[in-house]
């Protein structure tokens, strides 16, 4: 996605690790991890014992153990497919029963109010999973002050499930891809209906592809 918001400055850390962590699961949602990404992935070490720092030491775990070729497989099984893989990433495949429905010109009608724009180089509409995290890392980057508002219209009613699904599936990196995802996705549901909490990871910015 790109976007026409201005910066926010300074760059507030907290806010700055959620949206490292919204594009970081949009990225690993659109596309396989090379090699450099996933080396990175297994070296994150979590900073306390709580569930979601477990769901990134799962994550980690399974990076250790994986290997770029074989995870290239496995995102096609699971998240593309012939016709359709494992899981349907759209919001308008879990909330309307079908693609291209109701949610997602709902979801166009928002983003051209917001002045954000679908990437040029991007084939699949906009209510795929992945790129509705990447518009909240948008609006959490720049403190639009709209992310709970996008976030409650447009994630709250189907991501979990969606994120459940893929935990569901039977390789190790994408199931705790799953798990993860709805581990941060359930604080930061908490977290925008009251007040900001902190992340239980140490984020450092992964290697360039």
């Amino acid at each position: 996605m790109t976007q026409e918001l201005p910066t926010a400055e300074p760059r507030d850390e907290t806010r700055a690790l959620r949206a490292d962590i919204y594009r970081l699961l949009g990225r690993l949602l659109r596309e396989p991890p090379d090699g450099a990404l996933l080396a990175w992935l297994a070296t994150l070490d979590p900073e306390d014992d709580g569930d979601l720092a477990q769901a990134w030491q799962g994550l980690a775990q399974a990076a250790g153990k994986a290997s770029p070729a074989a995870l290239t497989r496995a995102h096609f099984r699971h998240l593309v497919g012939v016709i359709e893989g494992d899981v349907t990433p759209y919001a308008s495949w879990y909330r309307n029963g079908a693609l291209m429905d109701e949610a997602l010109v709902a979801l166009r009608r928002d983003l051209r109010r917001l002045g954000i724009a679908r990437a040029e180089h991007s084939r699949d509409p906009e209510d795929h999973l992945a790129a509705e995290l990447e518009v909240m890392a948008l609006l959490v980057d720049t403190a639009a002050h709209e992310e709970a508002g996008f976030y409650h219209r447009h994630l709250a009613p189907w991501a979990d499930v969606c994120l459940a699904d893929l935990a569901a599936v039977d390789t190790p990196f994408y199931a705790r891809l799953g798990e993860l995802g709805r581990g941060f996705l359930a604080e930061e549901s908490r977290r925008l209906a009251a007040t900001d909490g902190e992340t239980p990871v140490r984020f450092v910015t992964p290697p360039a592809p």
